[in-house]
């Protein structure tokens, strides 16, 4: 095989009106052009559609539209094909650090803040070589450029950093501080401040005034609770649907204000979907981040939001202090690892959280992004065995979303919330119950994230053979035209659903999974048994490009929570009759062992 050759590729900026503004693309200027005028020069940018992977004749890749674009490897030798004299041109954008990026518990330098940016040291940065990470996005390592060849360039350049007071309205009492830039040129750090959007104050929603009693202590909302009433119009079904409503939340109210609550009553309630009013408490109970007993409830939650803003201290200001607490000097530094991350995982959380639910306001700003990496790192370096794993970024959103609206009087809070706006005690508290809630969901599906992903590959064995159980036409058609489970599947494990579903539906699903002694690790693969066999009948008319790029977008942006209530039926009688079994889900060449989809019920 000839060898490949060597090619810089670079994003460039598309049609704006198609795309929004994004850290991962950038303008090129015509000046700065390296292709031949006339000789397309676009490349394909990370995206969440899979369905286009699968047509790769029809992207436009430059001359060499044939094949596909790969990064170069890594070598010692190789030469920099872009001479520096190309981009002394170039002016790094205006970097707009964010009041509230920190935690008020942190030391005041910020914990992305690097002791060292004097250019010591000739490490090279992290280049990943692969052209798509597991979920077949693009690689994003055309974007890094060597500190060596960046060094040279920007030597003796000044950027002058505007204060805080022009990037945000929202109150900051660190307002005078600016944040040195580090060295380490990972793609956090080269984010562009413009893309997120900026919110006016007093724009947005209205927090609640009582919002230090709700920290204090969540049972504390259950007495803010109001009943809007009804027009004097209503038809009897409107009626009807708003007496059950009451009904159904007076029920929870009754559990959740008891001395001592029982999670046996809690999830048979919960069961049938949790109402928004109580469903932060009701989570964190089932979930068992608050103990049920209501007298140890302020205690335990001090002591657990103290000990993540520790860890989050300890994680990003580690290397910023001895071992005797004094101050380690920028000459013990090299550029890069002040910050003592582990340079891999960061690498990969900053790439992931951007482009976490694009498609949703309250993920654009920058509150919520350092939230979410903060949770992922620390996380991350908590659980060695596993790490951080793509597609662990989205399973922190349905807690960040719904702990959020605990303390705003609109619980809608996906559009017009900006998190930065809020009090640092809220955030800070939103912030530590969903990385303890997340650890939570995690511990019960670890076999799903550590090397060789071994609970992923039981799953989509398992979803085979109960699939040929339930819809044997399905599965013959499947085995005809050669498709495999895991060409589709796999996602379907490794995120729970969440890039089929939108979150409003994650969420609802997720009432019911907390309610399962073991929704997440078992009940789930039934409810995927049920979600492939609702599309049986188109996928039986067709072939294996049209059966997988079917299953990569499937239509389900106008499923409404009746859809995912009718789902989660049809998945609680594929249970009832095959958990525990012994025959049913053994076939012929089954490689699952009896019995291995948990207990009879």
């Amino acid at each position: 095989m000839a060898p490949k050759k060597n090619q810089q590729q670079e994003m460039v900026q598309v049609d704006r009106t198609e795309r929004p503004s994004s850290p991962f693309w950038r303008s090129r200027s015509s000046n700065s052009s390296r292709q031949p005028s006339g000789k397309s020069t676009k490349v394909i940018g990370a995206s969440y559609s899979h369905a286009d992977m699968l047509m790769f004749d029809s992207l436009s890749l430059g001359s060499n539209s044939g094949s596909r674009p790969r990064t170069p490897p890594t070598s010692s030798t190789r030469q920099a094909q872009t001479p520096p004299s190309e981009r002394t041109s170039f002016q790094s954008p205006e970097r707009r650090p964010h009041p509230t990026y920190t935690s008020s518990t942190l030391s005041n330098n910020g914990w992305d803040v690097l002791g060292d940016s004097d250019g010591e040291g000739e490490e090279e940065d992290l280049v990943y070589d692969d052209d798509e990470d597991e979920f077949g996005l693009p690689s994003l390592a055309s974007m890094r450029r060597k500190r060596s060849i960046r060094n040279k360039n920007v030597k003796g350049h000044q950027v002058n950093y505007p204060t805080l007071s022009h990037t945000t309205s929202a109150p900051a009492s660190s307002s005078g501080l600016d944040h040195v830039r580090s060295n380490s040129f990972d793609i956090a750090e080269e984010r562009n401040p413009l893309s997120y959007p900026s919110a006016r104050k007093g724009d947005g929603k209205i927090l609640r005034p009582q919002y230090k009693d709700i920290l204090r202590d969540p049972a504390n909302s259950l007495h803010l609770i109001g009943h809007p009433s009804l027009p004097a119009n209503s038809t009897p079904k409107q009626t009807e649907a708003h007496s059950t409503r009451i009904s159904r939340i007076n029920k929870f109210k009754r559990i959740l204000q008891s001395s001592s609550v029982s999670l046996p009553d809690l999830r048979a309630a919960a069961w049938s979907g949790i109402p928004e009013e109580v469903r932060a408490i009701t989570w964190q109970l089932l979930l068992g981040h608050l103990p049920t007993n209501s007298e140890r409830r302020v205690t335990t939650l001090e002591r657990k939001r103290k000990e993540y803003l520790d860890a989050v201290r300890t994680a990003f200001n580690g290397a910023s202090t001895g071992r005797n607490g004094s101050s380690i000097g920028a000459a013990n530094h090299t550029p890069g690892r002040g910050r003592g991350l582990d340079e891999a995982v960061w690498h990969q959380v900053s790439i992931d959280v951007p482009r976490t639910n694009p498609h949703i306001p309250l993920y654009a700003f920058e509150a919520t992004q350092r939230s979410l990496e903060r949770i992922l790192y620390v996380w991350a370096v908590r659980h060695p065995a596993s790490g951080y794993v793509q597609g662990i970024n989205d399973l922190a959103t349905p807690f960040f979303q719904v702990f959020l609206g605990t303390y705003i009087t609109d619980l809608n809070v996906e559009s017009g919330m900006d998190p930065g706006q809020l009090p640092r005690p809220v955030l800070d508290a939103v912030e530590a119950d969903t990385f303890w809630c997340l650890t939570k969901l995690l511990d019960g599906i670890q076999d799903n994230y550590i090397v060789a992903q071994p609970g992923i590959h039981r799953q989509v064995t398992a979803l085979r053979d109960l699939t040929t159980r339930i819809d044997a036409g399905l599965a013959k058609h499947f085995e005809d035209e050669h498709v495999e489970y895991m060409q589709f599947s796999f996602r379907w494990m490794n995120c729970l659903l969440m890039r089929e579903l939108s979150i409003k539906n994650v969420i609802r699903m997720w009432d019911t999974y907390m309610a399962e002694e073991n929704g997440f690790s078992q009940f789930h693969l039934y409810v995927c048994a049920a979600f492939l066999v609702k599309w049986s009948e188109q996928l039986m008319k067709m072939g294996f490009q049209e059966i997988l790029m079917f299953l990569q977008a499937l239509p389900t942006r106008d499923w409404t929570e009746k859809d995912i209530e009718l789902l989660l039926s049809e998945a609680f009688i594929w249970q009832s009759l095959f958990r525990g079994s012994r025959a049913h889900l053994k076939t012929a060449d089954s490689r699952v062992p009896m019995g291995s989809l948990g207990p009879a019920g």
